[in-house]
């Protein structure tokens, strides 16, 4: 299971699908402009959401 931390306040937070409760997976999403977004997704391919965030910036992934 991904966990997202935060380097500010050092809270972490694990995420999980509501539809099929496994364990979201992180991923980067490449934009048309070249640009990669940090995201986690379903493994089940139910979707994906921006990574998660706190004290103004995206938590970082450890696995």
């Amino acid at each position: 299971m991904s966990t997202y931390e935060c380097s500010k306040c050092g809270m972490s937070v694990n995420a999980t699908c509501a539809k099929c409760n496994s364990p979201l997976q992180n991923d980067q999403l490449k934009l048309e402009d070249g640009k990669q977004v940090q995201i986690s997704k379903c493994p089940n391919n139910h979707g994906k959401i921006k990574s998660p965030l706190c004290c103004g910036q995206d938590m970082s992934c450890r696995v």
